[in-house]
């Protein structure tokens, strides 16, 4: 292969079947402030900042928080987090798109909204080259739905972000990446309908890794056959 794209991926739903863990362990994280969700309301923002994440969350149950709620319900999804961390595994198709690309001397990247110690454990599943660029929520200034996680994986890359394929599976991957100039790329594989990622930008949507290794050449991929 050979072709000027790179692509920067998001983590969580989109390499990594961990949507529903992110989802209990912010509940449970609620729960200990007294705040009962639905997980429904917590999936719909799954892939914010948690800083974000907890706002909307509470505009929409008319609830105030202090900053030190705030605090303590990300220490609290952390730890939740990491106790359901062993059961997460690598989407189907996800290490033979990320071993294609690296054979392919495609540059890739990702950029994840969690933070390094969420993000961690759950990167050691997918065997990362050394080398590869890993940009987490505690290395920028704003995470998702603002563009600083890709723009900085973009840099790290050392190219240009509207040379770029970001491929993520919710809305604010796709609102990133509108923002950030790239191409947007949706997987079903987090839970958003294909309707819902089109219309926030995606140029194409796939089910998961695997559909979009298959496809590959419709994101500018070229095989050297």
């Amino acid at each position: 292969m050979s072709n000027g794209t790179a692509f920067l991926f998001d983590l969580d739903g989109t390499l990594v079947d961990s949507v529903y863990q992110h989802v209990l362990a912010w509940r449970l994280a609620l729960e200990e402030v007294g705040i009962d969700l639905s997980v429904w309301r917590i999936h719909r923002r799954i892939g914010m900042s948690g800083g974000l994440f907890i706002n909307a969350l509470l505009r929409e149950t008319e609830m105030g928080v202090t900053p030190e709620q705030v605090a303590r319900i990300q220490t609290a999804h952390a730890r939740a987090y990491q106790a359901l961390a062993p059961q997460v595994r690598p989407l189907p198709g996800a290490r033979e798109l990320l071993t294609t690309l690296t054979n392919g001397a495609v540059p890739w990247a990702i950029a994840t909204s969690g933070r390094w110690d969420v993000a961690g454990p759950v990167l050691e599943t997918l065997n990362v080259p050394e080398g590869v660029p890993i940009v987490t929520r505690d290395q920028v200034r704003h995470a998702k739905p603002d563009p600083d996680l890709f723009l900085a994986a973009a840099e790290r890359l050392g190219i240009n972000i509207e040379s770029a394929v970001v491929v993520g599976d919710s809305i604010w991957d796709l609102l990133a990446a509108r923002r950030a100039r790239a191409l947007g790329v949706g997987l079903l594989s987090g839970g958003y309908g294909r309707a819902e990622l089109e219309t926030a930008g995606a140029y194409r949507v796939y089910e998961d890794p695997a559909d979009l290794l298959l496809h590959l050449d419709e994101v500018g991929v070229r095989s050297a056959v």
